[in-house]
C-alpha cells in the first residue's frame, strides 16, 4: 500500500510583523502579541525539532527596497551564495518585484539562520524544507467492488462509506472539460489509457518548438513542468505511480468501458511536478504553487482546485504566501491531513501542526482517510479543528503506469488517496454550479458531509464525503 509520512493539521496564524530568531534550548522564545511564536520562529523551532531540510540550503527573503551591498553583507555572515532568485510570474503579479532568494551557504542551514537572526533587511529567512512520500507493499488488488470509494447508499456492489460519486453519475453530473484541476505532485502518466482524454494541454503553446510561446518562463509546457527536474517532461516513467495514481482517482475517464473512473469523468488535469526521487522541497512547492495560480489568470481557465497529497518539514512563511495567492485566484487547496499512524492511532493535528495541511490559509480543505467500513484509518492524522473531512483512502483502486509504457492499475493506501477523492468532488461541485467561487465550494463539500462515528470529535465536519448531491 502507499503511505505518505505526511503529518499535517492547521493553526492559526497571526500576521504580523516579526524578527529573524534562532531558537535554542537555553534562548528565550521571542512571542507575538497574541502569546503565539512569529512565523519565522515557528518555521525554525519546527526545523529544529527534526524536520528533514536541504543541510546547505536557506531561504531568504529581504524587505523590499533592500540594496544590493545591503543584501551582499547580510549573506556575507553566513558565506552565503544565492543559487537561484526565485521571481515568479505570480509574485510579479501580486506586487513582488524581489522574489525569493534560494542561497547556499557552507554552515547548516540551522547555523545560518541563527546568524542572519536580527538582521533588520530581512523579512525572513527559513529552512528549504523536504517533502516526502513513502511507500509500503501494495495491498491485494480488488476484482469485486474495487472501487468502493466510489459507491454509497444503494448502489452496486453496494458500500455506504463510499463518496456516493455513483450517484451523481446515476444523476447525469459528470463533470465538464471545461473544469481544470492542478496536481501538485509526482509526474502523471498523460498517455495512460484512462487519463489522456482528460490531461489538460496548454493552448498557448507550441508543442516542440523549443519557445515560450505563452511568455509564462517555461519553454513548451504543454502538460505542465517538472521542478523537479526543470525541464517540461512531466511523465518520466514507473517512478510516477503516485502522481499517477491520485489523477486517476480525481478524473479518470468515466463511462469508456476501460478500467477505472474518478470522481469527475470528465475534467483537464495540468501536472506540476515537483516531487522527485529525494522528495521535492520547498522552493519547489513554492514555484509549482505559482505556476499554476500563473496558468488560470494567463489562460483564463476555470481552475478550480490543486490537489497536494503530500508534506513533510516545518511552517513556510514562502509557501504560506504562496497558497494565499493562490486563494486571491479562487484556487482552492485540496491537501492530505498526513500518515501519522505509528501507533495505529494517527496524529492529532491540533496538539502537533504539520505541513501543508496545517496553514489558516482559507483556501486548504485539509483530508483525513477513511477505510471501506467507515473507521477511521488507522493510519490517518485527525484534528477536530485541523482537518476538514474524512474521505475513502485505505484500499483504493486506480491508475498507474506498467512497464514500457503500459497502462496499468493497481491499490495504494493513504491520506494521498484520500484527498483526490476531495478534489475530484470539487471539480464536480464546480462543473454545475459554474458561478460558485472557492469558499462556496469548500462550504458546500464540508455541509454535505455525512456524519460519521469515527470522525465524531476528529475532523470541523464530522463526516466523511459525500457528493450525492452535487
Amino acid at each position: 500500500m502507499k503511505i505518505l509520512n505526511i503529518k499535517t493539521g492547521k493553526t492559526a496564524l497571526t500576521i504580523a510583523a516579526f524578527s529573524i530568531s534562532f531558537l535554542t534550548g537555553c534562548e528565550k522564545e521571542e512571542l507575538l502579541e497574541d502569546g503565539s511564536l512569529s512565523h519565522v520562529q515557528e518555521s525554525e523551532a519546527s526545523a529544529a525539532q527534526g524536520h528533514e531540510h536541504v543541510a546547505n540550503q536557506v531561504l531568504v527573503k529581504f524587505k523590499a527596497g533592500t540594496s544590493g551591498d545591503v543584501r551582499a553583507r547580510a549573506l556575507s555572515r553566513v558565506s552565503g551564495r544565492v543559487q537561484e532568485v526565485i521571481l515568479t510570474r505570480t509574485m510579479e503579479r501580486f506586487g513582488d518585484k524581489e522574489g525569493l532568494l534560494l542561497v547556499h551557504t557552507p554552515m547548516a542551514a540551522l547555523e545560518a539562520i541563527g546568524k542572519l537572526r536580527g538582521a533588520a533587511e530581512i523579512e525572513y529567512a527559513e529552512p528549504n524544507f523536504i517533502y516526502r512520500h513513502h511507500a509500503t507493499s501494495n495491498d491485494p488488488y480488488y476484482t469485486n467492488g474495487s472501487l468502493w470509494g466510489m459507491y454509497g447508499g444503494s448502489s452496486s456492489p453496494a458500500n455506504q462509506y463510499g463518496s456516493h460519486a455513483s450517484a451523481a453519475w446515476a444523476g447525469n453530473h459528470v463533470g465538464s472539460p471545461t473544469v481544470v484541476i492542478g496536481i501538485i505532485d509526482e509526474g502523471v502518466m498523460h498517455a495512460h489509457a484512462d487519463l489522456q482524454a482528460n490531461i489538460w494541454t496548454n493552448p498557448g503553446e507550441i508543442a516542440g518548438n523549443g519557445i515560450d510561446d505563452d511568455g509564462n518562463g517555461y519553454v513548451d509546457d504543454v502538460y505542465g513542468w517538472d521542478f523537479d527536474g526543470n525541464n517540461n517532461s512531466t511523465y518520466d516513467g514507473t517512478n510516477d505511480d503516485h502522481g499517477t495514481h491520485v489523477a486517476g482517482t480525481i478524473g479518470a475517464k468515466g463511462g469508456n468501458g476501460t478500467g477505472v473512473a474518478g470522481v469527475v469523468w470528465n475534467v483537464k488535469m495540468i501536472t506540476a511536478k515537483f516531487l522527485g526521487r529525494n522528495g521535492g522541497t520547498t522552493a519547489n512547492a513554492i514555484k509549482s504553487v505559482d505556476y499554476i495560480t500563473d496558468l488560470k489568470k494567463r489562460h483564463g481557465l476555470n481552475l478550480v482546485a490543486t490537489n497536494n497529497s503530500w508534506g513533510g518539514g516545518g511552517f513556510s512563511q514562502g509557501l504560506y504566501e504562496a497558497i494565499n495567492r493562490a486563494n486571491a485566484e479562487n484556487i482552492l487547496f485540496v491537501a492530505a491531513a498526513g500518515n501519522g499512524g505509528r501507533d495505529g492511532v494517527g496524529d492529532d493535528n491540533d496538539k502537533t501542526p504539520h505541513y501543508p495541511s496545517s496553514y489558516a490559509n482559507a483556501n486548504i480543505i485539509s483530508v483525513a482517510s477513511i477505510t471501506s467500513s467507515g473507521a477511521k484509518s488507522g493510519f490517518s492524522n485527525y484534528g477536530a479543528t485541523s482537518v476538514d473531512i474524512g474521505a475513502p483512502g485505505s484500499g483504493i483502486y486506480s491508475t498507474l503506469p506498467g512497464r514500457k509504457d503500459a497502462s496499468n492499475y493497481g491499490s495504494y493506501s493513504g491520506t494521498s488517496m484520500a484527498t483526490p477523492h476531495v478534489t475530484g468532488a470539487v471539480a464536480l461541485y464546480a462543473a454545475s454550479n459554474t458561478s460558485a467561487n472557492a469558499a462556496t465550494i469548500k462550504n458546500a463539500i464540508l455541509s454535505s458531509a455525512t456524519a460519521t462515528s469515527s470522525l465524531t470529535g476528529k475532523c470541523v465536519s464530522g463526516g466523511r464525503l459525500n457528493v450525492s448531491s452535487y
